[in-house]
């Protein structure tokens, strides 16, 4: 079980407010949230992938339903019982792959094993450690790199690591913030691909809940089961992606029913621009930079 259930949830960073929020909040306009009143259920076994511009909250989200940090307002739960703190019935993989550099990747991955496995009471040995961490670094294609340091691995390979640490670890919910963002072209889209097979391979026992944080709307596409686009702190639009897997990217996103969604989410990307140019001029003018 992996359902996610967002309830009135805000956000402030209520210690590192710049001059212009602070004049506000002087002024009586009230807290300046970063995330505001947002709530939304993610279906177990659900693949949602959160798009928007950058700094529009997507990682903050993804940091607050990680447990690493409180709700300023409003609740999390999964599966009913509320949020508290970081827990092992989540991974995340983040942008700058967050592996070990004294370790190996195969140590990288045991770690995650090891750790899910004593804080869940799963009693694996070793050798069992070792066994699923080796057949997970196999599924993401980096078996024969399992004894190299994240010094010896391209971006691409570390980022396959911290994958195969994620999965290895058979947690509830995955958290996914930006992975692929980082990377060149060809990398990215072969990440993709492999993602989307290994949703495809879970799909015979038992597919995970996944939040995958992103802005490139053609990977969001490839990847969801469901797309939520955010700009300033808040939900917009929340559109499903009715389609089998796997999805050829040269056939699927030319789609015109694919092609529909990709204009709706380009629409909301230059509306969201254009309200951020607009507070933009107004922030100048209060703090009289401008003339208005």
């Amino acid at each position: 079980m992996g359902a996610l259930v967002l309830d009135d949830v805000c956000f402030s960073y209520s210690d590192d407010l710049d001059l212009f929020t602070r004049r506000r909040r002087a002024a009586g306009e009230g807290e300046d949230l970063v995330l505001k009143h947002l709530s939304l259920t993610v279906e177990d076994g659900q693949f949602l992938c959160l798009v928007g511009h950058s700094g529009c909250g997507k990682t903050t989200l993804l940091r607050t339903l990680a447990g690493l940090q409180a709700p300023t307002a409003g609740s999390i739960a999964i599966d009913g019982k509320p949020l508290d703190g970081p827990g092992l019935d989540r991974s995340v993989v983040f942008q700058n792959y967050s592996l070990f550099p004294w370790m190996t990747a195969l140590a990288n991955v045991e770690f995650g094993v090891r750790q899910a496995s004593v804080e869940l009471g799963r009693g694996l040995t070793k050798a069992q450690v070792a066994e699923v961490s080796r057949s997970y670094l196999a599924r993401v294609g980096m078996e024969k790199a399992a004894d190299l340091h994240p010094y010896q691995l391209s971006g691409g390979m570390q980022q396959r690591v911290a994958i195969a640490r994620a999965l290895a670890m058979d947690t509830e919910i995955l958290l996914f913030d930006e992975p692929f963002g980082a990377l060149d072209v060809r990398t990215r889209r072969d990440l993709q691909e492999l993602m989307s097979a290994l949703w495809v391979e879970a799909d015979r026992d038992r597919r995970k809940t996944a939040v995958f944080v992103t802005h490139d709307i053609d990977e969001a596409l490839l990847l969801a089961d469901r797309i939520v686009f955010m700009s300033d702190g808040r939900f917009l639009a929340d559109i499903p992606v009715g389609a089998a897997r796997p999805r050829d990217p040269e056939e699927f996103l030319r789609r015109p029913a694919v092609r529909l969604i990709q204009d709706e989410l380009m629409g909301l990307f230059y509306d969201a621009v254009e309200t951020r140019r607009d507070l933009a001029d107004r922030e100048q003018v209060f703090e009289g930079s401008v003339t208005p």
